[in-house]
């Protein structure tokens, strides 16, 4: 059997092992149980891959979602590794079984509920393994994000195979979790790995909410490349796909309204696609493994910072620059308040509200927005990133205290009632029938606002709402939330954020920091080609970034091609002459 660095360079066509892969693949070869926490991006799956076509016996991966596991699948297929799914989904499950049993298989994945059942685990029992590899092992833990029950029972199923090594992955967990994960697999505290959280290549960006469709707009219209908006609601899906359509760029919509065959064509679509934008709500994107997507963009506010991260994830798999904006309004803190504590167990409302917390520290920061994310799961970052909003254009920000203690006074004496409009003609002092009507004008707080304190009620009411000061009911009401009672007595201040403003560019330079290349745009119109016969998405055949070596270093033989990062023996054999003859003609 291979070594790792020779099956490395055979199969996958790379010289070395990145960040810690290497570390991995090293406790695998060994036998021993690890826990990898790497971003997304750095080559989890290499990681059990290898170790796979290394060590005797087929490789039981676990994974959450039937479409990720036919895209890796195509993907290992492509670069020569023997690899199968056993989902129900699949009409070949009697073929896969047997060649699984045969041991004709490196590689096999399933569904944790699958692992789960009583006749597939009698069936491992009978055929050697090389390894069980657990993906989104975050899944495993009430502390995840993403927490499911099917995963709390592969412990079982580990424990019948002891001397097999269990490798549990994931990109996004935070303290508790990791060490819930250690727990719930039985793997030992020294098989911890991490490999950090940062994604250098991601530009992060966080904006108020101010004519969405039209912030939207001009995002997918300065970002070249494929991209996916996430909507809060199936509703938001349909109509911002409906408005970006006017762009130009292929737009699609992904919900769970849709008809399964129409959601399936929309992912295959946008996945074979080299300039789609996704409007979809959560679901999507964990089943996909496309590496080229150059911007991810939430339309409001995601569940948790873990949720975020690994939405943003999506982003730049290749390495290549991408975009990550999140635009967010009040009214999202609001929701999301009110949904904690109406429809959440009680248990679970403390973290709930740490976390919402924690997304309101990141919208608000006037800081490094890159070094809050990787202190949150426990990195000690440098201050400045150089490639978030804050830190290429530093904010402006102002004391507003004054302005917020009169703003929650306002709905104090108002009996917390009314929404911001009415509370801030309230504090203006504006002569509405409204205000008179309710003996507003009376009050003590009627006028108070000069000027420059009038211009800053939204966007106070804004801080307050995300901070928790003032909470908003379903009707639009205002009234305090544990967060007002310090701002009131001068213990807090409330510090806004001025958001500089934004000029508008005809491309965003965060993805696009290549220049044009007629040579690498008739390697990837090659590529197309080649992926449209195969019916595979175009990043199977080869990445950018193989594409823009290949365009750099012009090799002249199949001997020189060897030289491009990211050609194994399969692809050089399938795929290197039609690119030779493409260099050969420039």
């Amino acid at each position: 059997m291979p070594t790792p660095l020779e099956a490395l360079h055979t199969t996958f066509g790379f010289a070395a092992f990145r960040g810690r892969q290497g570390d991995v693949i090293d406790r695998v070869m060994a036998g021993r149980h690890s826990l990898a926490v790497m971003p997304t991006g750095a080559g989890k799956s290499l990681t059990y891959q290898i170790p796979a076509l290394c060590r005797p016996g087929t490789g039981l991966v676990i994974s959450p979602l039937i479409a990720l596991m036919h895209d890796q699948v195509r993907s290992a297929e492509a670069a020569g590794i023997r690899a199968a799914t056993l989902t129900s989904a699949d009409d070949n499950r009697d073929e896969t079984i047997r060649r699984f049993r045969d041991g004709e298989l490196d590689l096999l994945y399933v569904a944790p509920e699958r692992a789960n059942m009583e006749g597939f685990r009698r069936q491992l029992d009978r055929v050697p393994l090389s390894l069980i590899a657990i993906d989104e092992a975050h899944c495993v833990s009430e502390w995840g994000h993403d927490f499911r029950p099917d995963y709390r029972q592969l412990r079982s199923l580990v424990d019948a195979h002891p001397d097999v090594p269990r490798l549990a992955l994931t990109a996004t967990a935070d303290r508790h979790t990791r060490a819930d994960i250690l727990a719930q697999l039985g793997i030992p505290e020294d098989g911890l790995i991490l490999a950090g959280f940062d994604r250098p290549n991601i530009r992060y960006a966080i904006s108020p909410r101010d004519g969405l469709p039209r912030q939207l707009s001009a995002l997918v219209a300065e970002t070249p490349g494929p991209g996916i908006v996430y909507a809060p609601s199936r509703d938001a899906t349909e109509r911002l796909a409906e408005t970006l359509r006017q762009t130009g760029r292929p737009t699609r919509a992904y919900h769970a309204g849709l008809d399964p065959s129409v959601r399936a064509a929309n992912q295959q679509a946008f996945v074979a696609s080299e300039d789609m934008v996704m409007v979809a709500t959560i679901a999507f994107g964990m089943g996909i493994d496309k590496p080229d997507v150059r911007f991810v963009a939430h339309a409001g506010l995601p569940r948790s910072i873990e949720a975020y991260y690994q939405e943003t994830g999506r982003a730049g798999r290749d390495g290549d620059p991408a975009v990550a904006h999140l635009f967010w309004g009040a009214e999202d803190f609001s929701r999301a308040r009110r949904r904690i504590e109406t429809e959440m167990e009680e248990a679970r409302r403390p973290g709930e509200r740490q976390r919402l917390n924690a997304l309101a520290a990141l919208v608000e920061a006037p800081d490094c927005r890159r070094a809050i994310l990787l202190r949150h799961f426990g990195e000690e970052p440098p201050a400045r990133c150089g490639n978030c909003d804050n830190c290429l254009t530093p904010p402006a920000s102002i004391d507003a205290t004054q302005a917020a203690q009169k703003l929650l006074s306002a709905a104090f004496r108002t009996e917390m009632r009314f929404g911001i409009t009415h509370l801030a003609d309230v504090l203006a002092g504006r002569d509405t029938e409204k205000i008179r009507s309710f003996g507003h004008d009376r009050l003590s707080v009627f006028g108070i606002a000069d000027e420059e304190e009038q211009r800053l009620i939204k966007p106070v009411a804004r801080a307050l709402l995300a901070r928790d000061a003032l909470r908003a009911d379903e009707y639009g009401g205002l009234s305090f939330g544990p967060a007002a009672r310090p701002i009131l007595k001068g213990e807090e201040q409330v510090m806004l954020i001025l958001p500089p403003k934004r000029e508008r560019r005809r491309k965003d330079r965060a993805a696009q920091d290549y220049p044009d290349d007629p040579l690498f745009d008739a390697l990837r119109a090659v590529r197309r080609d080649l992926a449209r016969e195969q019916g595979v998405p175009p990043y199977v055949i080869f990445h950018d970034a193989t594409l823009r070596e290949m365009a750099e270093l012009k090799p002249r033989t199949l001997g020189g091609m060897k030289q491009v990062s990211g050609i194994g023996a399969r692809k050089l054999e399938a795929y290197g002459q039609a690119f030779l003859d493409v260099i050969r003609n420039f």
